[in-house]
């Protein structure tokens, strides 16, 4: 009976035991549980604080870095600014000193100025002393040229016979047949009826110039005495002046002799008459030509 008693009591302090750790453990499990969730919400603020302490860092940085560039860039700015400042003040340097020196210049350079004003009026009135010079001396040189024309005309009438004035000049253009034997440059006697007269009007105005120039045309020809067209040019030229040397007395300071061979043409040599038209020989009768260069000194022109 006392063990069956015993087993009773033994069984009920056994079920009541276990109905107490059932309680504890669910009481337990739910302390657990509650400090679990409180554990997750603590973890989930952790994590956001974390992100919103990563942010501010980020965000740190970026301002640091971009106070760094405005500090680099300001320094930047002031050495570009101190720098024009240096330039504005050397610039100001210079203008100062030019201001200076032209200061200086504007008294020589009125100087200069009167000084050059004074050269020019002499300049210009010599000027005005030259084309009056000239002017006269081209008047007195045509009305001897139209003169000398008239003296060369009368008497000679021939187609183998040109006179023009150009200018201050009178051209006598004589055709070969009229002064020289074919071929060569032995004058005829036709040559002295027009070379006496030209002679004649030459020998009485010493202030003249006489050149005479030998023409021929492009046919080849070589002899004995001559070689070439150029030759032949300028036998004939000086043929004509030796005779007015030595025949009619002209002084040789006033004769020139000069052959232009079969070039500087008045027609084609294409056709027999074109190579008539430029055998000749042309006379020019002009001024001396150290009468022009007289007019370039003041001391010697014309009043």
């Amino acid at each position: 009976m006392n063990r069956y008693y015993l087993s009773i009591v033994a069984l009920a302090i056994l079920v009541l035991s276990s109905c107490v750790s059932k309680k504890k453990f669910s009481a337990t499990q739910t302390d657990l549980n509650m400090c679990n969730e409180k554990l997750a919400k603590a973890e989930a603020s952790l994590n956001d604080y974390m992100a919103k302490l990563s942010a501010c860092e980020s965000d740190r940085t970026a301002a640091k870095n971009e106070l760094n560039n405005l500090k680099s860039n300001t320094m930047g700015q002031v050495d570009d600014l101190k720098k024009q400042l240096a330039d504005c003040r050397s610039h100001l340097d210079k203008s100062v000193n030019q201001v200076g020196d032209l200061a200086v210049m504007s008294q020589s350079a009125n100087k200069n100025m009167e000084l050059t004003l004074q050269q020019l009026a002499e300049k210009d009135k010599y000027i005005h002393l030259l084309q009056a010079a000239k002017t006269k001396a081209d008047s007195i040189n045509l009305a001897l040229a139209v003169n000398l024309k008239s003296q060369l005309a009368e008497g000679i009438e021939d187609k183998d016979v040109d006179i023009k004035v150009d200018k201050t000049v009178v051209m006598i253009n004589l055709s070969d047949k009229m002064l020289f034997q074919s071929g060569s440059s032995n004058l005829t006697s036709k040559a002295n009826d027009v070379l006496a007269k030209i002679a004649q009007i030459v020998k009485s105005k010493p202030d003249l110039q006489v050149m005479v120039e030998g023409y021929t045309d492009n046919v080849p020809i070589k002899n004995e005495c001559t070689k070439d067209n150029w030759d032949l040019s300028v036998h004939r030229a000086t043929a004509v002046v030796r005779v007015m040397q030595t025949k009619y007395k002209i002084d040789p300071n006033q004769l020139i002799a000069a052959g232009r061979g079969e070039y500087n043409t008045l027609a084609s040599n294409d056709t027999a008459e074109g190579r008539s038209t430029n055998r000749r020989t042309r006379i020019i009768i002009m001024p001396k030509l150290d009468q022009f260069y007289d007019l370039l000194n003041p001391a010697t022109a014309p009043k």
